[in-house]
């Protein structure tokens, strides 16, 4: 006999296990599925034990500059396993939080795959042996997704190494390439050269950062050569050749080739949508470059099959999976959510300097159509951020020149990932430059830089 439920959810990520507390909540009957850690990649290898390393990393910068802020030390110490090791305690302690929140919310958690077995019927298996059978009308696919191998460039583990290795390493490498200059690829970079590793990083498209305005990734590349990346756009990795203790990358840019001998490469080219053996063979479920097709309601083509995050596309956010899982969860029960939309999911990267954006780019709101207002003001200009010893950085804003509609925000610098979520919640108001320009700002706070943007953008901006 199969275990019944009202939802199932395959995948006890970001976007799994919080679509099944808000089932629950709603008063659905709910099992999640989950075949290795709860929590999903973000939480365990993804966005919170990165973090850790990345404050660490800021330690480190900070130590290297005491007598900026008046002090002195002597014979200070890189221990990488305890660096190491306190981010993988942080990890720990959230997932098992996950779980206290599953059993809190009287969640089933079944250990195992799940696969698709029609008539809203679900296999459960572990190491090839069955665990359970169960049955729901809904059922939605939370799988996730894994880096992308590149033929001829394939993660060993060793030698070229995933985010997973990357996160965990023995030794500190004198040297390493990395493949791919999105958050990914710019967040290790960020906290190997911080650690004093000689760091070169391949980017294919034109600039680094590339979903990003064109003006911040400018600011943030000329911020990370002058910490001494090498930074190469427009670059094709050719080939890797690995040697007893080294790899000779052959990188190809500009129409000529160079030959880069380093101890380590990791590659950060992507992801691909964890869609096999699923069960969507002879279903309706649409399947597009890896990822599964889905609706503004998590939706696929076949009924009472759903996929939210990283398995149902782009953006790959924690924060936009869990929030499709609420939207979701709550279309199935009937209270009529707004559908998804990505324009107002905002993006970070937690590199030094830190980068954050949401809405469109200047380039992207012109190519749409919008006659456009551009506001700007630097960090120079702020006072908590000449305090702080944090001047370099920039805060973008374009306005709709006709109707004051904030089209999008984009900032590099200090803090920003903090202070994205003030123009965030301006988007999702539908804000208009007069709100923003009466909002009064804390002094003194980083956070005045978005106000005085605004300001620039319609002439009155008072400290620049």
């Amino acid at each position: 006999m199969a275990d019944t439920f009202d939802v199932i959810i395959v995948g006890g990520g970001p976007g799994g296990y919080v679509a099944a507390i808000r089932a629950a909540q709603l008063k659905l009957k709910v099992a999640v599925v989950e075949a290795k850690h709860l929590g999903g990649i973000c939480l365990n290898w993804g966005c919170i034990p990165t973090k850790a390393l990345l404050r660490s990393a800021e330690v480190k910068h900070m130590l290297d500059h005491l007598p900026d802020y008046g002090f002195s030390a002597e014979n200070i110490q890189v221990d990488l396993q305890k660096i190491v090791a306190r981010s993988r305690g942080v990890a720990k302690q959230l997932s098992g939080g996950i779980g206290h929140l599953m059993k809190k919310n009287t969640v089933a958690v079944y250990d195992g795959y799940g696969k698709l077995a029609g008539g809203g019927r679900l296999e459960v298996s572990k190491d090839g042996k069955p665990v359970a059978q169960l049955q729901a009308p809904h059922i939605i696919l939370a799988t996730g997704a894994r880096p992308r191998q590149i033929p001829g460039l394939e993660v060993d583990g060793k030698q070229i190494i995933s985010y997973f290795e990357a996160m965990v390493p023995e030794t500190l490498p004198k040297s390493l390439l990395i493949m791919g200059s999105g958050a990914i690829g710019i967040e290790f970079a960020s906290f190997y050269r911080d650690l004093g590793v000689e760091v070169i990083v391949v980017e294919m498209l034109d600039r680094i950062l590339p979903v990003e305005d064109a003006e911040i990734s400018a600011l943030a590349r000329k911020s990370f050569e002058k910490q001494g990346m090498k930074i190469l756009t427009s670059a094709t990795v050719k080939k890797a050749e690995k040697g007893a203790a080294s790899v000779k990358v052959t990188v190809e840019a500009g129409g000529k080739e160079q030959v880069f001998e380093v101890e380590k490469v990791i590659s950060a080219v992507g992801i691909v949508g964890n869609v096999e053996n699923l069960g969507l063979e002879g279903t309706k479920v649409k399947v597009e470059r890896t990822h599964i097709v889905v609706d503004g309601f998590g939706r696929t083509g076949e009924p009472g099959v759903y996929a939210i995050g990283d398995v149902a596309g782009p953006p790959w956010l924690a924060h936009k999976a869990s929030h499709e899982g609420v939207v979701c969860v709550e279309h199935i029960a009937g209270k009529n959510p707004h559908p998804f939309k990505t324009g107002n999911i905002p993006g970070c990267t937690y590199a030094r300097p830190q980068v954050a954006s949401v809405g469109l780019t200047e380039a992207k709101a012109k190519e749409a159509g919008h006659e456009v207002r551009i506001g700007r003001f630097p960090f120079i200009g702020n006072g908590k951020a000449i305090a702080l010893g944090e001047p370099e950085g920039l805060i973008k804003t374009v306005f709709d020149a006709k109707t004051g509609a904030l089209l999008g925000a984009h900032m590099v610098g200090a803090e920003v990932t903090e202070m994205i979520q003030g123009f965030v919640i301006a988007r999702q108001l539908e804000t208009t430059e007069a709100e923003l320009m009466e909002t009064v700002f804390p002094h003194p706070t980083i956070s005045e830089a978005m106000h005085e943007s605004v300001l620039d953008a319609y002439g009155q901006v008072i400290h620049f």
